[in-house]
């Protein structure tokens, strides 16, 4: 019995799994302004992440594949756990953009997923959209890891230089504005390797919501051809 429930449950999580992440992605980006709000620091806002990335890379097809990057994710939570005076704030910053590195191997699952299909469903849906939404989350997490790196990459209005650097919900929030191409102003780059990050990223965000658009209304009037030929 006790079996039987655990195959549906995991048969229900595989045939939802994208939707399941789109949720949890939108529960983390209503939750993250929340925290720094409460004054509950970073910390818990990282476990969030690194909890969609394991849910994210669940998808990624190849049992042993799946295990690899699910270890490597572990090891970089655990290294952004640990003090950084113990491993070195070198170590604990590649962490981070090792995670991201891990996030990007997830959404270009999710695209291949969203993109393959000759028949759109909602699940597929749901990939296109939680790839977009991770990307903006991890996209994020490097502003933040730029900022940490070389202080003063960042200015927010009000603030000519930040040497603190960025907090991470104000980085996800600012990797939003960039990847939606919004451009308020109140976060700028200032430094070369965060303005290159920026134009990658809104680049790659708008490239990404044409191609996807396209494909997912061809695919949609495909179907929908074929299902008028059909006798």
């Amino acid at each position: 019995m006790r079996m039987s429930a655990r195959k549906r449950l995991a048969n229900l999580y595989g045939c939802h799994r994208y939707a399941f992440l789109f949720y949890t992605l939108i529960v983390t980006l209503g939750v993250a302004p929340l925290l720094t709000a409460l004054r509950f620091g970073g910390d818990l806002l990282q476990l969030l992440l690194a909890f969609n990335l394991l849910i994210a890379l669940l998808g990624v097809p190849g049992h042993a594949s799946r295990t690899l990057l699910i270890l490597l994710t572990a090891a970089a939570v655990a290294l952004r756990a640990a003090p950084a005076s113990v491993v070195g704030e070198r170590l604990s910053t590649g962490a981070l953009v090792a995670g991201s590195g891990l996030a990007l191997v997830a959404v270009i699952t999710a695209i291949r997923f969203a993109l393959s299909a000759k028949a759109i469903d909602a699940e597929h849906i749901y990939a296109a959209l939680s790839a977009y939404l991770l990307a903006g989350l991890f996209f994020g997490v490097l502003h933040w890891a730029v900022s940490i790196s070389w202080p003063g990459s960042f200015a927010e209005a009000g603030f000519p230089a930040q040497p603190a650097g960025l907090s991470l919900s104000t980085a996800i929030y600012y990797s939003f504005v960039t990847l939606a191409t919004l451009g308020y102003g109140d976060v700028v780059p200032k430094s070369d390797v965060a303005r290159g990050l920026a134009v990658l990223e809104a680049i790659g965000g708008q490239l990404y919501i044409a191609v996807t658009i396209a494909r997912l209304v061809g695919a949609r009037l495909q179907t929908h051809r074929s299902g008028r030929n059909q006798p």
